[in-house]
């Protein structure tokens, strides 16, 4: 399984899970990843699954497809790739399938039980590396001397140290799934040592305790079951070093007549994976040596620069998990403050409409009182007013919470525009402002949900009559023009206008002039419902003089009118 998530752009943090079918890229409505925002085209590119492999690519946009700031026409994803559409930062990420438990193939076992393993060299995990070289053969000075690995080993681990170094930052660059992190980084150690087996174990945040999280085998039949050293990883964990290992310091197990002659020698590499906060968990590989390899001397798997390596990788992987811990921490706290955010604000105006609901039952109980039908009509329209306050906060709350597909039937604007002006003209009474709807002569037929649009545009006219409250002479003008391309409903007013340092912000959630009036709902709602049916919102305004909104829909293949409606423009 893969995930799509928006990084950065309008609909930052948004995901889209993709399956093995494509998935089209887009501005348009009907895209499955569907971004809004001008710069992305209708239908701008194109995701598929092919021979166990995605692919991205552009479908002729106007502004490009970029993975990893490279332009391209088509790519094949690899997990981490970055992908610039429009505005839009698109991160890709393949998910592996959660681990399984491995708490019955990895044990945690006393030293005096399966393993006798004690400490033949160290190394700490956060000082420079060519610093170490006498603390290494310091530490070996009361062991048995180990000889270094021989020139061509020597050779080998200096050409492939940064090839191994550089595919782990990769590595560790291009995830933000830690049991892919994990993986990854356990098949890059087995590429580079000869190793048997391998574990990787994190710390559980809440127990302090080390967790397998992930483990490989070199050979598909090997035990099933592998032992670890508690006293070993509570000194990695405990020290922050990287120690390498063998159970032949054990003089006792040298006896012929153990097993070990026929099992082998044990050598072992653990080191921290320690970040800027402390360690985290550690990496763990061992190996089998022959008795016979093993004292010769000639055939040791493990070395020092295996272990510095391994001290690096530890560490890169370690800010990773750190990075990727740091990120979810991030976006929960992010997603609590504007859930707080939404709350207070919303809090504020529903306190507002219940008052109004408690001055309006009021008087119609004092007119029932009395018997006076006066009082009684004013208190229920109030009521009235409060009513349709909560159903438009209601409507605005649910369309911003989820995406929808329009529902398309064909529609008259016109006729459209028509019950949106005498809406405004009954709700402009109490401002003495003027709705006028300039209406063409000519039908403007579309494929559009009508009742979303009508909203969207309400919304609009709605703003425009407020912006005109505190005018003499307000008008708000509501006009249609249709081009070859695209239909726009301008909505214009004489009132206020909009200082420029606010317009970047207008269409921002919560953002209201209007104080206890509004809920800063209103333009997000109408943009998103322009930007679901393909179209957007342009705005231009003056200080004083008054703004135009131009609300833009697309005339795309689902916008094409019917034979009969082609039929009715013509006469």
């Amino acid at each position: 399984m893969a995930v799509i998530t928006v990084v950065r752009g309008v609909r930052a943090g948004h995901q889209f899970a993709l399956q093995e079918g494509a998935k089209r890229i887009g501005r348009d409505s009907h895209c499955e990843i569907h971004l809004s925002d001008s710069e992305t085209s209708r239908n701008h590119a194109l995701i598929e699954f092919r021979d166990g492999n995605y692919w991205i690519k552009d479908l002729g946009s106007s502004n490009g497809t970029f993975v990893n700031d490279q332009r391209i026409s088509e790519s094949k994803l690899t997990s981490g790739d970055r992908i610039q559409i429009g505005k839009q930062m698109l991160l890709f990420v393949r998910k592996l399938r959660r681990s399984r438990s491995l708490d019955g193939e990895v044990a945690i076992v006393p030293s005096s039980v399966e393993d006798a393993s004690q400490i033949v060299g160290r190394l700490l995990a956060d000082a420079p590396l060519n610093d170490q070289t006498a603390d290494w053969n310091a530490d070996n000075a009361s062991n048995e001397v180990l000889p270094g690995p021989p020139a061509a080993v020597n050779d080998a681990t200096s050409r492939s140290l940064w090839e191994i170094m550089y595919r782990t930052s990769l590595a560790v660059s291009r995830t933000m799934d830690i049991d892919q992190l994990l993986h990854q980084i356990l098949e890059l150690i087995f590429q580079w040592v000869q190793c048997d087996r391998g574990c990787i174990m994190l710390l559980d945040s809440d127990s302090g305790e080390l967790r397998p999280s992930c483990r490989k085998n070199r050979k598909s039949g090997a035990s099933s079951r592998m032992a670890i050293s508690k006293t070993i990883l509570e000194y990695v964990t405990k020290h922050g070093e990287g120690v390498l290992t063998s159970d032949a310091c054990e003089d006792d197990r040298w006896n012929p007549s153990l097993s070990i002659s026929a099992g082998g020698i044990r050598e072992a590499i653990c080191v921290p994976m320690k970040g800027r906060y402390g360690v985290v968990g550690i990496i763990y590989i061992d190996t089998t040596t022959s008795a016979g390899k093993y004292a010769s001397r000639t055939d040791r798997v493990f070395h020092e620069e295996h272990l510095k390596l391994l001290v690096a990788i530890g560490h890169q992987a370690a800010l990773a998990i750190e990075d990727t811990h740091f990120y979810q921490n991030m976006v929960q706290a992010e997603r609590l403050a504007v859930m707080g955010q939404t709350i207070a604000t919303l809090s504020h105006h529903i306190k507002n409409i219940v008052q109004g609901l408690k001055g309006g039952s009021y008087l119609v109980d004092e007119g029932v009182k009395r018997e006076d039908l006066a009082t009684i009509l004013k208190g229920w329209r109030i009521c009235g007013r409060n009513h349709e306050r909560i159903e438009s906060l209601v409507m605005d709350m649910l369309t911003m919470s989820k995406d929808r597909v329009p529902v398309r039937q064909q529609v008259d604007l016109r006729d459209l525009l028509d019950d949106v002006a005498e809406l405004a003209r009954s709700t402009a009474l109490d401002s003495v402002t003027e709705v006028l709807w300039d209406r063409p002569e000519a039908a403007v037929q579309l494929m559009l949900d009508s009742e979303a649009i009508h909203r969207a545009i309400l919304n609009l006219v709605g703003n425009a009559i407020d912006a005109c409250k505190e005018k003499e002479g307000g008008r708000v003008l509501i006009e249609l023009k249709s081009e070859s391309e695209k239909v726009s409903v301008l909505v214009t007013d004489n009132g206020t206008g909009i200082p420029e340092s606010d317009l970047e912000r207008i269409f921002s959630m919560f953002e209201s002039n209007k104080g206890s009036r509004g809920t800063g709902l209103g333009l997000p709602v109408s943009l998103k419902i322009a930007q679901e049916h393909g179209g957007t919102i342009h705005v231009r305004s003056q200080v004083g003089e008054g703004t135009t909104f131009e609300f833009v829909l697309p005339r795309s293949e689902v916008n094409v009118p019917a034979p009969d409606a082609m039929k009715t423009l013509a006469e």
